[in-house]
This record gives structure tokens, sequence and C-alpha cells, in this order.
């Protein structure tokens, strides 16, 4: 069994079958700031729900963002370290990548599109990440640019979202900004499903693809240390 969790956005874990078919067991909280505090005790949850015990995981999937710094970072420490103490390998994929699946899966795009996801990156930008779907490797996607973090105006000047079915809660937080491009709506999944993020592992695994545990910041984060005191003069 494969132990998924993402913290780019809301906190999501889940157990998931072998073949990345199911969820065993899952819980999704729609918190934006206590992940460390709540991410853990989700996973004893969730194995709990399961009737199993951390024994049975044989890998750790981690969703490696694009999303704020503290959170981010939580989810990362907690799949290392588990994965760790188990003994069992950890696998990082893009969260964008998961939504995108996500989108050729509820048909909110074709197997021909392109998708472009969006998601809430603050101060009036997104995270974006253009991917076709791989016909030749069911399940796996082809990264077409991104990610990356701008203005959506900006995405939309420079032709980045052009052919392409734009979906992700950052399409729908700026609506007035991709209307009239492909979408639907509804703008296809808003949250990232950890089963799906098990299933893309699986299926990077077996193209041979390396899964890095690298948190994708993309920018500095908001707060900084101060830096050293100034000595006074005169």
């Amino acid at each position: 069994m494969l132990l998924a969790l993402d913290t780019s956005a809301d906190i999501t874990v889940a157990l998931v079958s072998a073949d990345g078919t199911a969820a065993l067991a899952a819980r999704r909280v729609p918190e934006q700031r206590r992940h460390a505090e709540l991410l853990s005790p989700l996973v004893a949850e969730v194995l709990r729900d399961a009737g199993t015990d951390r024994r049975a995981v044989t890998a750790v999937v981690v969703g490696t963002g694009p999303a704020p710094f503290t959170g981010l970072r939580a989810g990362l420490v907690t799949a290392r370290t588990l994965a760790f103490a188990l003994g069992v390998p950890v696998h990082g994929v893009c969260s964008l990548a998961a939504l995108a699946a996500q989108a050729f899966g509820d048909r909110a795009a074709e197997p021909g599109d392109d998708v472009v996801v969006l998601t809430d990156a603050r101060r009036r930008e997104v995270y974006h990440a253009r991917y076709a779907a791989r016909t030749e490797a069911p399940g796996a996607l082809a990264l077409r640019h991104g990610p990356g973090v701008a203005r959506p105006a900006d995405l939309v000047a420079s032709g980045a979202l052009a052919h392409a079915v734009v979906v992700g809660p950052g399409a729908v937080l700026h609506a007035d900004d991709v209307a009239g491009l492909p979408g639907g709506p509804d703008r296809g999944p808003q949250h990232v499903d950890p089963v799906v993020l098990a299933r893309l592992a699986l299926a990077r695994a077996e193209l041979g693809v390396g899964q890095p545990v690298e948190p994708l910041y993309l920018r500095r984060p908001d707060v900084m240390p101060a830096g050293g005191r100034r000595r006074a003069t005169g």
C-alpha cells in the first residue's frame, strides 16, 4: 500500500491500494496554516480507518507543490521522515500534475487537449504548468511548460494559455482573467486527490522517471529573517 499526502493547499492524506486504483482510507482538512500540527495526526487517523498500521506501507508519495513555504515544507519533511523510519522509498510528484491528471480523469479535458493548471500563489499571482496526456503511457503526463508563477493577465497576454483547457482553483479565483478560455463553468478539479498523486507516482516509476522530493517554492518566502543589526554611527 502507498501512503499519499499533499500540503500544497488543503491537507490531504490517503492510504492507497498497491495498484493505485482506490483509496482504502482518506482524509482532507481545508486548512491553510496548521499543516505541521495536523498532518501527523491525520496520517494516524487514515491508518486507523483502514484497519492497518505503518508497517503495511510500501512507499510514500508526496506533492511537491508549488506552494508557499511553510505548508509545503511540513508535508515534505513528514513524508521523508516516515519513509526513512519505515525503510521504504519516497516519491515526489508535482501537485499541479495531479490536478491536470484529474482534469483528464473527470473529462474536464480530453486526451488530445493540453491542460493548464492554475493555483493560488497569493499576491494576485498564480502557480501554473501546462500538460498533455501521454497516450503511449496511460496515466502519465507530458510537461509542456512550467511550473512557474505569474499574474493571470500576463499569462493570457503572452499566449501561455492559448489552445488549452484552463483548470484549477486559480482559474476560479481569477475567473475574469481567463473568461472565454476553455475549462467549463466550474474550471475542473479544485483539490489534489491523493489517489491520483499515487497513481502518477506509479506511472512515472514504470517509465523510469526520477521523482525527487524537492520542494517547488518558485519564489522567496513572504517572511524573511531580519538582517544583522546595523552599527550606530555618529
